[in-house]
């Protein structure tokens, strides 16, 4: 097997103008599977890390008055941002699990459609 003809193939179809309308809406469908699992790992993600960030700040007396009310409750939000950024990549992962399983018929039979018509 030559892997620098398949590798070619590749690129030129990365490349080639993709017309048909039936490509156009594959990749719609895919994003639509893909979208939400994506913008809530990352709006999720970066909000614990904000949390996480406050709590450090408030335990080590950046912000804050540096009482020991104030060191307790940094270390809880610290935790929870710790929590939070832990659990962030199994919701993505059931979510974009959920997102594909929802579009994977309308998929499957699209992608076949056009292999079967590029043939």
């Amino acid at each position: 097997m030559n892997t620098d003809k398949i590798f070619a193939e590749a690129i030129a179809n990365e490349y080639a103008p993709k017309d048909t309308s039936k490509v156009v809406a594959l990749r719609k469908l895919d994003r639509k599977a893909k979208n939400p699992a994506n913008i809530f790992a990352y709006s999720f993600g970066v909000c614990m890390t904000l949390v996480l960030g406050v709590g450090m700040c408030l335990s080590m007396g950046v912000i804050g008055d540096g009482s020991l009310l104030m060191t307790g409750g940094g270390i809880l939000l610290g935790v929870l941002g710790l929590v939070g950024v832990g659990v962030n990549y199994p919701i993505y992962k059931k979510l974009l699990q959920s997102g594909k399983e929802k579009y994977a018929f309308e998929i499957i039979q699209l992608a076949r459609e056009i292999s079967e018509t590029a043939e």
